[in-house]
């Protein structure tokens, strides 16, 4: 009797122990801290976007998050329409009449329920005819409402309603080693639905480039065909926009990126309220902070974007940001490097105004900068998309004026070299900014010649005639 009822003490205290870890661990972990809770969203002004602010565990069911977003994932098809056959296959089985090819193939994001799509501009490039096919097996003809070729983004719209779809949630709030799922449809398999964890966030693709991008990392499968498709978070929302794979062979190793929700979110936006892209600029020239840089300028600190130079009259000018500061927070953004600041400030418009953190000769400073509007134009017979130049890039080519290239529409070396340089006049007219170029071509007939002046590294003019 006696060591039964030692047997049950002990029972009965491994209960309580075990009930007592149970409500410290388990039943404490499910709450967070108000604070923690709070998402702090874009204003939504368009778009359907989700409030939902639970967060999930590892031991969270996917099931849930899988059927609430496999339905407003669609397949998206890049037809082509030929008048005559291509081959003598084609002509010995249609003879002379017309046809249709599938040239590309992709995934697309129903945002809402009267059918925009969002999807990556790559996998409709150049289509005569798109084809978007439900998860129900319902097929639609959509047409492209807009597009931003920079940031793979395109907004399409189908004729139908009480759709799927999928809400923005706020990819600023993604932590890494979240769970995410990506549903797409790689290759032609459709609705599949894959699992991973966010592996890095403002990934930079092309760093050293001039032009930084800020994706999403994961480690869920994205094959080919997945481009356009949804990357979303275990309460089913949309965090990313699935674009890009690391690969050597084409199919997945287990590096797969996405346009974080709050970009897309933004150019889908602008491209139903206003027809294009609206971006805004901080208006400075800077590079990440890395230890030669540290040791250059004598900086206490590690991280962030040192500032090389300020385009006079832009809101880092006017709100007394200089060249020797270091940027190292934008809103309640960390900024460790170009690709966070970059994300950030293209998820804003011309317009808003940022709080900017600084490092300043050791000290901290808080400043307010209104984003000015990026301002680009591409000049079509030649091929080249210029932007204003700054006091700086203008006093290094010495000269007063002109725009920079800084992009071109043909892949050859001979043209990507003349990326940076200054064209100072347009037939003999000379050019201040984008609107001279702009004031300048409208008044041309396409068919006349174009001369352009540029001036070269050593300050020298040079002028070319394009026919």
């Amino acid at each position: 009797m006696k060591k039964f009822a030692t047997l049950l003490s002990v029972s009965v205290l491994g209960g309580i122990m075990t009930l007592g870890s149970y409500k410290l661990f388990v039943e404490e972990g499910d709450f967070l801290d108000p604070e923690e809770q709070r998402i702090e969203a874009p204003s939504n002004r368009v778009l359907p976007v989700s409030n939902n602010t639970a967060i999930y565990g590892t031991n969270a069911d996917f099931t849930e998050a899988a059927e609430k977003t496999v339905n407003a994932v669609v397949h998206v098809k890049n037809v082509a329409i030929f008048d005559q056959p291509r081959s003598v296959w084609e002509q010995y089985y249609r003879g002379g009449t017309s046809g249709k090819a599938i040239q590309g193939a992709g995934s697309g994001v129903i945002i809402t329920p009267d059918g925009y799509i969002v999807t990556n501009n790559h996998v409709i490039k150049d289509a005569n005819e798109i084809e978007v096919t439900l998860n129900n097996n319902k097929t639609y003809k959509a047409t492209v409402i807009g597009t931003d070729s920079k940031a793979d983004i395109s907004l399409i719209k189908i004729d139908a309603t009480d759709l799927a779809y999928i809400p923005f949630g706020n990819s600023n709030n993604m932590k890494i080693g979240e769970w995410v799922l990506a549903v797409g449809n790689p290759f032609n398999l459709t609705s599949t639905v894959t699992a991973g964890i966010v592996s890095a966030k403002a990934r930079d693709l092309n760093a050293g480039d001039g032009s930084p991008q800020s994706f999403i990392q994961t480690d869920a499968a994205i094959n080919p065909g997945n481009s356009g498709g949804a990357l979303v978070n275990i309460n089913g929302e949309l965090i990313g926009i699935n674009t890009a794979i690391t690969s050597q062979t084409g199919s997945y190793i287990g590096y797969g990126f996405a346009v974080p929700s709050n970009n897309a979110r933004k150019i889908v936006e602008d491209l139903i309220e206003f027809g294009n892209v609206q971006q805004g600029i901080l208006g400075i020239r800077g590079e990440d902070v890395s230890p030669p840089i540290s040791q250059k300028f004598e900086l206490n600190v590690s991280q962030g974007v040192y500032v090389h130079d300020v385009d006079s009259g832009s809101g880092a000018a006017v709100s007394g940001i200089k060249t020797g500061d270091v940027i190292r927070q934008i809103d309640n953004i960390e900024v460790r490097k170009m690709s966070d600041l970059t994300g950030y400030i293209n998820t804003k418009r011309p317009d808003d105004v940022v709080e900017v953190k600084i490092i300043r000769n050791g000290k901290e400073r808080s400043l307010k900068v209104p984003l000015t509007k990026y301002e680009t134009y591409v000049i079509k017979p030649i091929g080249l998309e210029v932007a204003n130049a700054s006091k700086a890039e203008l006093n290094n080519f010495k000269i007063q004026s002109g725009v920079k290239i800084i992009r071109t529409l043909s892949k050859d070396k001979q043209s990507q070299a003349l990326v940076g340089i200054i064209i100072t006049r347009l037939d003999d007219q000379k050019v201040s900014d984008v609107s001279d170029v702009e004031k300048i071509l409208n008044k041309k007939d396409s068919s006349e010649p174009i001369s352009v002046t540029f001036v070269n590294a050593q300050g020298e003019e040079q002028t070319y005639i394009w026919r």
